[in-house]
């Protein structure tokens, strides 16, 4: 009798098997939400990535619904802004994106996770969010960790900056 190996290695079988990788590097838009998580990402940006978008900066613009990038009702246009300062559509990012990772120093409201969340849940983006934890107390933490989980499928605390770039690396971005 034939082991399964040996099965397997048949050309009956070859004809089943796939001769290219089965998985292509993520499209991964990377956005600091504050002012720590911004110098950060600008420092792992420096690295070389795939295909890896880094934004530094979130406006709002209110507009009237039915105009510009208006999307099942959400009536705000945002913007990131790319290393360079250019002006980006965040709906647009958005929509070219496999994974949305937002990243937050402990301590703040990261209010900006709301508006990227809505944009990512109207397009199915999954999300993640990283806190990079410091010398924070517990609660400024837990207020952090309380306004990012609504808005992320996966949050990690990190334990250091190094920690973003190690996830980045793992995430094949």
């Amino acid at each position: 009798m034939e082991s399964e190996s040996a099965r397997m290695s048949s050309a009956a079988e070859a004809r089943f098997r796939i001769d290219y990788p089965n998985s292509e590097p993520r499209v991964i838009k990377v956005v600091a939400l504050d002012e720590v998580s911004e110098r950060v990402v600008k420092r792992v940006a420096s690295r070389p990535w795939q295909r890896a978008n880094f934004f530094t900066a979130l406006e709002f613009e209110d507009m009237p619904r039915g105009q510009g990038c208006s999307m099942d009702g959400w009536s705000m246009k945002a913007w990131l802004s790319d290393l360079a300062g250019r002006a980006k559509a965040l709906v647009e990012e958005v929509a070219a994106a496999d994974l949305v990772v937002m990243v937050s120093s402990a301590g703040t409201s990261a209010a900006a996770a709301a508006v990227i969340g809505e944009a990512c849940a109207a397009r199915k983006i999954m999300t993640m969010a990283l806190i990079i934890a410091s010398e924070q107390r517990d609660e400024e933490l837990s207020r952090t960790l309380a306004a990012l989980r609504p808005y992320a499928s996966m949050l990690v605390i990190a334990s250091g900056d190094e920690y973003i770039e190690e996830m980045l690396a793992a995430l094949r971005a």
